[in-house]
Formats: C-alpha cells, structure tokens, sequence
C-alpha cells in the first residue's frame, strides 16, 4: 500500500528480511521480487490517471528499463554499504525537492503544463536522462526512487498528483521488471519468501492506489512528505 502511494515498500521488507538473517544483497534482490506484482497492481489503479498522458509512456519507459538494468547489475557485483550511506540525503533532498518546488515555481514564473501540452511534446531530455539515473538507484536498491521521480515531474511542471503517482507507478512496473529479470538469471532470490510477500503486495496495491485517489491532493502529499522524511531517518539509523 505504501508502495503505490510513495515507493517506501521497500522499507518495509528489506528490513524484514534481514532481521530474518537474509544476506543484504539477497534480501534486497528478494525484496525487489516480491514488490513487483505490487507494482503491477498499482499501475493498474492509476491507469485512468495517466490516460491523458500515454504518448508520453513509451518516452519513460525507456530510460526505467535502462536504468533498472543498470542498477540491478551494479547490485549483484558491488558491496551493498558503500551505496547506502548516501541514501538518506537523497531521500531527504527529493522531499525537500518535493516540498519547495510550488513556491520556486512561482518565484521564477513557471507556468503548469496543461495535459493538451503534455498529449503534443516528448518529455524534456533532461528529465529523462535524470530518469535514468533514478533508475539506476531503482534498480540498485529502489527505497525513495518514487520520491525522486515525484519531484521531477512537478519540476516539470505536472500538478495532479494522481497523475504523478500514476506515472511514478509505471517507470517503477519498468524498472522492477527488468531488475527481476537480472535477480532470477543470477539465482539469488529465496522463493518462498518472495511469494510469501508478493500476495500483500498486490493486495497492498491495489487497496492502496484506490485509496489514495479517494483521499484528495493535500492528504496524498502530506503522505508522500511523511513517507519521505520517514524513510530516510530509518536508512540513516540502519547505517548509523
């Protein structure tokens, strides 16, 4: 449920399964397996959200599932704890990114796109090269990666966070996909755990992306502040 709103899933089973005495780079790999039905079923939750901005999916896609691949393969061949130090400041610099974007739009006169603007125009390159680097981390590790992608697109000047939350849920179905991919090819996923927490995570999912377009605007960017600021003084209590 989590996940559908923020993508803070992961600070949910990561932590779990270590404290299972899972080996961090395993627990990480299994994690990601275990969300991405998750992922799936959140998308499809938001999938009326995004409608008016499908020309702009294949644009995203392709930059998630790059990323992703790098990600998940940088995973597998490099110590874990030399990436999640820096964690917890790039948590808390998206949310504060998140947070201050709407008055330093103001300040420097942006205008909000209007979804006729978005139906007719590709995607800003620089923001799908950032993409790429946020998918990169996705595929890394992934905790906060919907924060990071949440501020990006209100830099770009989207403002339906129900739409933003349907775009971040789908680069997130492109980035676990293929990171999935890799973690299954190298053999490194416990099954049974995996399973075990696929089944909440799809109904989390679901639930959730519901939810949190019944709630309203305000309520659901509280939520994405909170879960911002929360996850990361728990990955900078976990390095600490």
């Amino acid at each position: 449920m989590i996940n559908s709103i923020a993508g803070g899933g992961t600070l949910l089973t990561f932590p779990a399964l270590i404290a299972l005495g899972v080996p961090s780079v395993v627990a990480n790999a299994t994690s990601t397996v275990a969300l991405w039905p998750g992922s799936l079923t959140s998308f499809w939750g938001y999938r009326e959200a995004i409608r008016p901005i499908r020309p702009w999916w294949l644009h995203w896609a392709i930059p998630s599932l790059a990323g992703g691949i790098t990600g998940a393969l940088l995973l597998i061949r490099t110590p874990e704890a030399r990436f999640n130090a820096l964690v917890p400041w790039l948590i808390w610099g998206a949310t504060a990114l998140f947070v201050l974007q709407r008055p330093m739009m103001r300040w420097i006169g942006g205008h909000s796109r209007t979804h006729t603007e978005v139906e007719s125009e590709a995607p800003p390159r620089r923001y799908l090269l950032y993409q790429f680097g946020v998918s990169v981390y996705g595929g890394y590790f992934g905790a906060g990666a919907g924060i990071l992608m949440l501020a990006a697109f209100e830099m770009m000047g989207l403002r339906n966070i129900h739409t933003m939350n349907g775009l971040k849920n789908w680069c997130g179905l492109n980035i676990n996909a293929i990171a999935v991919a890799v973690f299954v090819v190298s053999g490194i996923i416990i099954w049974p755990m995996a399973l075990a927490m696929a089944v909440g995570a799809m109904a989390g999912g679901a639930i959730g992306s519901r939810m949190a377009q019944r709630v309203g605007q305000v309520w659901v960017r509280r939520a994405v502040v909170a879960i911002g600021i929360g996850s990361g003084v728990t990955m900078f209590l976990k390095g600490a």
